[in-house]
């Protein structure tokens, strides 16, 4: 669901400063997956992964890109029902698997055919009414797909259109942690798309790694609506401020969230959605699944889910804007 749900550019990297001669920052930038990355590494010598870091988003390309005609993902969705997913594959499977039965089916990436739909995936826009919807639902839900024990994708209707950008995004992140992980570094901020892991600290700077979250209420420009310390966590953020289509004869907007238990994109009063988990593809999927739940659902959802933090900026009965924090993400911001 990343059309769905991508908040992109939602958190600026914040950390910089000095150099101790023990230590030397490693940067790497530059675009992948429909979007931009920024690396920070630090390490006892020069390090240059750049090979690496595209093997990996290459990786990520080749199993999940419903962009890339020849990927896993896009040759599942033609009707191959023979082809062996790889590892990767059967880890984004299981876990919005997790989260789909977590959210009450909030999170689906089998709503892929509604995605195209509504003009927000790579296959053709159609025009849109009850009936159109209706008709594309059957195609919907993740109880009608499975991963069999060959490993490869059964599905219950040939139409049924996976799209796990939804959650690729923050898993290509995970990936490269482990990147990290395998040159045993130990410090580093990683950001793909404004969805971000850290590990350790900034310690040329002997401090926490610090981001910014944006202001949802503020279209035309950048303001921070709060920073927090960032360690050994991952964190994700989605909003529909942004992302919209507009109808050019209606004017009307229609946001980039589906709802896919409704097949129509959703004006909830929730403006955006920040979750911190221990792993970024977790926080990307249930800042996806915030955008389409109603505000209380989230709560409540919050209030079980005890590995989740999260930071919710809503609009009240009376249209003002609000805010949430559980007591976990509130422990985290920086005060100075």
């Amino acid at each position: 669901m990343n059309r769905i749900i991508v908040f992109l550019g939602a958190l600026y990297l914040l950390s910089c400063g000095g150099n101790p001669s023990n230590l030397v920052r490693n940067e790497a930038s530059g675009g992948a997956l429909g979007t931009s990355y920024n690396l920070i590494y630090l390490s006892h010598e020069e390090l240059d992964l750049q090979k690496q870091i595209d093997s990996v988003f290459d990786a990520i390309n080749h199993s999940l890109s419903t962009y890339i005609p020849a990927s896993d993902i896009s040759k599942i969705n033609k009707g191959d029902s023979t082809l062996v997913v790889d590892a990767m594959f059967q880890e984004v499977f299981k876990l919005s698997q997790d989260v789909h039965k977590a959210t009450n089916g909030y999170f689906d990436p089998t709503v892929g055919a509604l995605v195209n739909a509504w003009g927000f995936g790579p296959e053709k826009q159609i025009q849109m009414d009850s009936t159109r919807v209706d008709s594309l639902l059957q195609y919907v839900g993740f109880d009608k797909v499975k991963l069999t024990d060959a490993n490869t994708i059964k599905k219950s209707n040939p139409n049924i259109y996976f799209d796990f950008n939804a959650i690729a995004k923050g898993y290509s992140i995970d990936r490269l942690a482990k990147l990290m992980d395998a040159y045993r570094v130990d410090n580093y901020l990683l950001e793909v798309g404004g969805e971000l892991v850290a590990k350790g600290q900034n310690q040329l700077k002997q401090k926490p790694w610090i981001v910014g979250i944006d202001d949802p209420t503020v279209e035309n420009a950048r303001k921070l609506k709060a920073t927090i310390r960032l360690q050994d966590k991952a964190l994700a953020s989605s909003g529909n401020y942004r992302h919209f289509r507009e109808d050019p004869v209606t004017g009307k907007k229609f946001v980039h969230t589906i709802d896919p238990t409704t097949g129509f994109t959703k004006n909830a009063n929730t403006l955006a959605a920040t979750v911190l988990a221990d792993n970024c593809a977790k926080a990307d999927a249930y800042a996806t699944s915030f955008m389409a739940m109603e505000l209380d659902l989230v709560l409540k959802l919050l209030r079980t889910e005890q590995e989740l933090e999260a930071y919710i900026i809503f609009v009240d009965e009376k249209g003002e804007i609000q805010e949430y924090m559980t007591p976990g993400f509130e422990a985290l911001i920086a005060k100075d």
